[in-house]
Formats: structure tokens, sequence, C-alpha cells
């Protein structure tokens, strides 16, 4: 299946899995899909993640986290920067999520990273998405 935004896929299919409560989830992997799962699970949004070949393809499967067993820590994942409109921000005008309580994933020129990473170094880039 061609897809024109793996990102906002692989937010979408995380976002429908915790919904539907599901413990895990399956999705084909990629170095930004990869570096997105280190950050949630550095964040605490997620458990773990865990990468497999399947014959050609590697897939990527991630395990969804619950507060208590029942709601999903992940209350709200938003694709910022499409391609059909990019979405850049400078040092100093990298934003906040919900007053701090969220997290906003910033591509730069050091690779992927939180947007509390690129603030403490000085780095601007693409705003990725927002996670809550």
């Amino acid at each position: 299946m061609n897809v024109t935004d793996p990102i906002a896929d692989m937010l979408t299919r995380i976002r429908n899995a915790s919904l539907a409560r599901h413990r895990e989830l399956t999705l084909p992997s990629s170095r930004i899909k990869r570096d997105i799962a280190r950050i949630l699970v550095e964040e605490g949004f997620i458990e773990s993640y865990a990468t497999s070949q399947d014959g050609v393809q590697e897939l990527l499967t991630i395990q969804l986290k619950y507060v208590e067993g029942k709601t999903p820590v992940v209350s709200g994942l938003k694709r910022i920067s499409k391609p059909g409109l990019r979405v850049y921000a400078r040092k100093t005008e990298i934003p906040r999520v919900l007053g701090g309580l969220g997290t906003a994933i910033l591509s730069t020129s050091h690779g992927i990273m939180t947007g509390q990473s690129a603030r403490k170094l000085n780095l601007g880039g693409e705003v990725l998405c927002y996670v809550w």
C-alpha cells in the first residue's frame, strides 16, 4: 500500500490502537518512525518498541502503555508539518504543548528530538507532531 505521509499514518495507527485498547501494534518501519518511537519511549508515552524482519519488509512493533490498565497514556497525537504544508520553527519559536504537559517532536539538523531538547541546544527545525 502506498502511503503519502508515513508519519501521519504511524500517529493514526497509534491513536486507533490506543482507543481500541490494543496492547501492541505493528507497522512498516523506517528510520524516522524508529526515532519517533524512541522519543515516545523516553517521554513515557509508550512502553517499548522493537524492529523485526518479515521477508523484505522491516516491521516496527510498538507496545502501548495504559494507566491502571484502562486509560491510554497517549491522549492525543497531532501531525503539524504535512507534505503539502511544511511547518518550521526557529530556536526562539519552538512551541510548548499544553503548557509543557505535552511534547513537540522536531526534525533538526542534529536529528529528531523533542522541543525541550532543541531549546537546550539552541536548534530550530521542522515541527513534526505534538503528543500529549
